[in-house]
């Protein structure tokens, strides 16, 4: 069978710029995480996923690791005889040690969240390292795995312990043990992004370890991190990207003063700083590995890497059960589907699965062709999407899954993109999406190309959220389209395919209408959102599957009982059965004419007929032939399932419980079969019968990895390029940086480091939402359970302190009763000592009968819980810190303030909001607002709406006073609460709330990034990257990414203080409200 060619060198060579091909000056290495031993005679560092260790010098690189799993982030004992490091061979991160001549190592952590080590103990007994776990019982900080606190782990084992709740990153303990300086973190944000001059920039901190007193060394309004102390311990050495506006060494008193820049690198930064003990520092500057001495020249190691990096050219993966999109043949006997970016094809009857694709590189949007002989396709190659046709090529040969000679050839390639493909039905024509927002008509035989719906109609958010589809007669086009200027707000229209008229808005909802699809030459049906709940978020709504009947004819016929219906079928009958002598002296040519569909435009917006009988979260719908049966996926609780509104029977039924998170449809030519795909899944059920039958596929992808990420950077890269809010890449050589990191990725063979790559290009732009994302799925025997408590953060002796339960916690349903200061000593009777830690006893035993010994003093017991899941756990640390908050508020008040939290930008957040308002605290003279830490979503309108209410009447039954209008709305005074934290949406909340007068702010300031985003997730399932896309100003034209909010009343929660609970910033908001 003939396949595809690559195309990946021809695309690497023309990939960022039109005349120049990729920089030879820029060499593949990509070596990450060194650090120097303490005699400065060798350099640890990672490299394609293992350890390696070189002398320092430079030379051929000995790697201490080497398995299929990643290992990095290595570190050094004080005496330089064992190293620690992290590795996901059992799922997330954990910390590992070992020799560090080589050897086996030794697992010291077992929790599912990510374990990175920053440093050993001064006495070398224990590592310390950072993970996203449980604040302490005494902690005010917000709790969230995003905030990573640090802890302490036995080099013996056991369970660790916590140090600081408060986050502390990058740690490292001086030379007797008594200072620890680290890097803090005040808020989420790509740990990569450089340029950054805002109040979530990193600072270096130096905390006491006796009395627990945090003292802040830079104040450098940009970044700062990775602080080392000097050997006689009376300087820290730190990365900072003053000056430079690039990461680069500084030096600075322990005590704080004065710094002083080491190192004079540009347009990339200085990573991974250490040092030894005579002062020897080793770091990397993009991708390479380097030493100085204070007052020296840096000296670029030349390194070889001294192993295979466990590479295997390609890999096969099946695609069994992960098809992403699929399209029923003509003649219902193949299935074409997606699955991992390629193309294949399936036999609905026997499961023979044939691969049509084969490049590194990603297809979609399948159609086929009128005959069912070929397939048209979208794929990205030569740096754009292009459209491409697979035909089968010997004509004795009726099918693509028994097809040994398949060829391939480009339907129309260009420098600008071109994809979503969808044939006519006379098969003459290929209606698609040039550059993402206009729809053309390409004439296959001619190859002319002509647009339907201009771009001014259109504004693509991300990919594939524009539908259209051809009307029978192939003359028309419906698709979805946004007329003026309300970007998010889409209407059905139709136009001629040949763009000979405007087009003409056939739903005018308002309410935002979509997918729709011209069923027969009588009917369109489309989703809307004008019947449903609508979500408080300002965006998503409960919807309906409509329909608009093109003649007032269809239109009628619809709305006829079962008793017209079968009346009018019957003399149907009767005037076919009259006319059959006139019938069959017809031309069989003119059998076979396609009718034209007729519309009547006179009052077609009045034609729109309601089709489902309940909203819901609606997915895929699909009408038969004959209008009678409405199949459509509806999700009411947990996940899409199938439901049928029957119009002949008039009754509505569920078909299959799917519980599906993605699904589609598609009905045979025929009208008899409908295929269901749900969760990667496909089945075929008889539109009579409905009994379900799996349509098996079994084929597989050949995965060339390394040319895979080759494309999934240029891919990144590119859209980026034209999806970014600003044109002008925020001043950043965009080609340039292309021609600098696009070389980096052969050096990668996974694809972590390749989320951190992706993570260093984008992080150039100095942007929010942006940053790669690797998102390798944990097996579930590593997911870690939760009993529902805080641990105390002391060692006991025989067992583990159960500080304080949670208010939902398991152990309040056990038989026994379990209270704070218990020890627990055994989990299924395995012992939590020195040599056990108590979350490998957890792992993969959420919901699962667990028993538990507990010692209350001298006696000890056993019950039988069921641990709960780590999102449990996290939801009820939320709920236990929003009620701690409360009760603060209200005891210092004397019950005078409210106070709601909002936790995020949505619909659920702002009903919490809203009930805690007009129950717990109506009677209240006022409210907190705290949006701190508020991560986002789409509420900012709401919220300002909700809280700026004013009243303007009474009421007073018989006399009796009431609040009158607005009665939905908080017409008391408010306060809001924000710090660097906020992020995204939480963002435009409060400059919102400034702007329309609603009150003060309170806190720290919030850092400009209020720019809507697309999470893109790459075909491989594993990496997501952020592309933010629109520019929302203030109305006086002022951008608000990078433009920083100030509160009206500057006050910070410092680390000692939130250690021991207290909040000096809710203080200061009920103080206010109290003046």
């Amino acid at each position: 069978m003939k396949r595809a060619s690559s195309y990946l060198a021809a695309a690497i060579a023309l990939a960022f710029s039109a005349t120049s091909a990729v920089s030879a000056e820029h060499d593949s290495n990509w070596y990450q995480q060194a650090a120097i031993s303490p005699d400065g005679k060798h350099i640890l560092f990672a490299a394609k996923g293992d350890i390696y260790k070189v002398d320092v010098n430079g030379g051929n690189a000995t790697p201490l690791t080497s398995n299929s799993a990643w290992d990095g982030t290595p570190i050094w004992s004080k005496d330089g005889k064992t190293i620690a490091f992290s590795s996901d061979r059992n799922g997330s991160l954990d910390v590992y040690t070992m020799p560090a001549s080589g050897g086996a190592p030794t697992r010291l952590t077992y929790h599912s969240s990510d374990d990175t080590p920053t440093d050993f103990s001064a006495d070398g007994k224990s590592v310390i390292f950072n993970s996203g776990r449980t604040n302490s019982a005494d902690s005010s900080g917000f709790p969230t795995g995003a905030m990573r606190q640090l802890y302490e782990v036995s080099l013996k084992g056991g369970t660790p312990t916590q140090l600081m709740t408060t986050p502390a990153l990058e740690a490292r303990y001086n030379r007797n043990g008594r200072k620890l300086a680290y890097m803090d973190n005040k808020a989420y944000e790509n740990v990569w992004r450089k340029h950054d001059t805002s109040a979530f920039a990193r600072d270096i901190w130096v905390v006491d370890t006796r009395s627990n007193k945090h003292t802040q060394l830079t104040n450098f309004k940009g970044g700062d991190s990775t602080p080392v102390w000097s050997p006689d311990g009376k300087h820290l050495y730190y990365l900072s990207e003053q000056e430079s506006n690039s990461f680069n060494i500084w030096k600075m008193p322990a005590k704080g003063g004065k710094a002083e820049r080491v190192t004079n690198h540009d347009t990339h930064p200085v990573r991974s700083l250490s040092i030894s003990k005579d002062g020897l520092l080793s770091y990397t500057w993009h991708g390479n590995l380097y030493t100085i001495k204070d007052g020296g020249r840096p000296q670029k190691l030349d390194v070889a890497l001294n192993a295979d990096s466990q590479g295997i050219a390609v890999k096969p993966a099946s695609v069994a059960n992960k098809a992403t999109e699929f399209w029923v043949s003509p003649n219902g006997k193949e299935i074409a589907f997606v699955s991992r970016g390629e193309v294949f094809v399936t036999s609905v009857e026997f499961g023979t699965t044939v691969r049509v694709t084969n490049t590194p590189t990603q297809e979609r949007s399948l159609s086929w062709s009128e005959d069912g002989r070929s397939l048209i396709y979208a794929a990205e190659r030569n740096n754009n999407w292009g459209l491409y046709q697979s035909t089968l090529a010997d004509e004795n040969e009726l099918y693509f899954y028994t097809a040994t000679k398949i060829e391939e050839k480009p339907l129309l390639q260009g420098d600008k993109d071109a994809f979503q493909p969808s044939v006519s039905p006379d098969g003459k024509k290929v209606a698609f999406l040039h550059q993402r927002d206009e729809i053309r008509v390409l004439d296959i035989e001619s190859g002319k190309v002509n647009t339907a719906l201009s771009k001014k109609y259109n504004y693509s958010y991300a990919d594939g959220d524009m539908s259209f589809d051809w009307s029978p007669d192939s003359e028309w086009i419906v698709a979805s389209y946004v007329p003026g200027s309300r970007v998010f707000i889409s209407s059905i229209a139709i136009v001629p395919a040949d763009g000979s008229a405007e087009p003409r808005d056939i739903s005018l909802s308002g309410y935002g209408d979509g997918n729709p699809k011209w069923v027969n030459n009588d009917m369109i049906i489309y989703s809307s959102g004008k019947y449903g709940r609508r979500n408080h978020g300002s965006w998503g709504n409960d919807a309906d599957v409509m329909a608009v009947f093109l003649t007032q004819e269809a239109f009628d016929n619809h709305n006829l009982t079962k008793e017209e219906r079968a009346l009018a079928k019957e003399l149907e009958e009767k005037l076919k059965k009259d006319e059959k002598d006139s019938e069959d002296k017809k031309d069989e040519k003119d059998d076979d004419k396609v009718e034209l569909v007729k519309i009547d435009w006179d009052g077609i917006e009045e034609r729109s007929v309601r089709l489902t009988i309940h909203s819901s979260e609606l997915g895929d719908s699909i009408l038969t032939d004959d209008g009678e049966k409405l199949y459509y996926l509806a999700s009411f609780d947990k996940g899409y399932d199938l439901w049928l509104q029957d119009f002949k029977e008039r009754s509505t039924k569920l078909v299959a419980k799917l519980g599906a998170n993605s699904t589609s449809l598609e009905l045979s030519e025929d009208g008899k079969t409908l295929f269901v795909l749900a969760d990667g899944k496909l089945q075929k059920m008889g539109v009579g019968d409905h009994k379900p039958k799996g349509v098996a596929f079994n084929g597989a992808v050949d995965v060339d990895a390394d040319a895979e990420r080759e494309y999934m950077l240029g891919h990144i890269w590119r859209q980026t390029r034209d999806k970014f809010y600003d044109p002008g890449m925020h001043g950043i050589d965009w080609d340039q940086m292309g021609k600098d990191y696009m070389p980096k990725v052969k050096g990668i063979n996974n694809n972590r480091d390749f989320a951190i790559l992706a993570s260093e290009l984008l992080g150039e732009l100095n942007s929010s939402h942006t940053g790669g994302r690797y998102q390798g799925r944990p097996p579930a025997h590593a997911n870690t359970a939760s009993l529902g408590v805080i641990y105390g953060a002391e060692p006991q002796k025989g067992g583990v302190l159960i500080e304080e339960i949670l208010p939902k916690s398991p152990l309040k349903k056990a038989s026994a009763k379990i209270e704070a200061g218990m020890l627990l000593t055994h989990v299924d009777g395995e012992p939590v000592n020195a040599a056990n830690n108590l979350y490998s006893q957890l792992n993969g035993k959420a919901n699962k009968r667990v028993r538990l010994t507990l010692k209350d003093g001298n006696k000890s017991f056993e019950t039988v819980i069921k641990p709960v899941s780590r999102g449990a756990e996290a939801q009820s640390m939320y709920e236990r810190w929003v009620e701690s908050r409360r009760e603060y508020v209200n005891k210092i008040s004397n019950g005078r303030i409210g106070y709601v939290h909002v936790r995020q930008m949505n619909d659920a957040s702002f009903r919490q909001v809203y009930a805690d308002l007009f129950g717990k605290h109506f009677e209240t003279e006022a409210v907190v607002v705290d949006t701190r830490f508020n991560g986002g979503g789409w509420l900012h309108d709401d919220l300002v709406v909700l809280l700026g209410g004013k009243q303007y009447t009474k009421m007073l039954p018989r006399g009796r006073e009431y609040q009158g209008d607005p009665i939905e709305r908080w017409t008391k005074p408010s306060i809001v609460l924000m710090n660097e934290g906020n992020y995204s949406d939480g963002y435009i909340f409060p400059v919102a709330y400034k702007a329309n007068g609603l009150g003060k702010t309170i806190g720290m300031p919030v850092p400009g990034t209020g720019t809507p985003v697309w999470w893109e997730r790459l075909h491989t399932g594993d990496i997501v990257f952020g592309i933010p896309q629109i520019a929302v100003t203030d109305m006086q034209g002022n951008v608000m990414e990078n433009n920083q909010l100030e509160p009206d009343i500057l006050i910070n929660n410092l680390p000692e203080e939130v250690s021991k609970g207290e909040d000096p910033q809710l203080k200061r908001a009920v103080e206010e409200l109290l003046k």
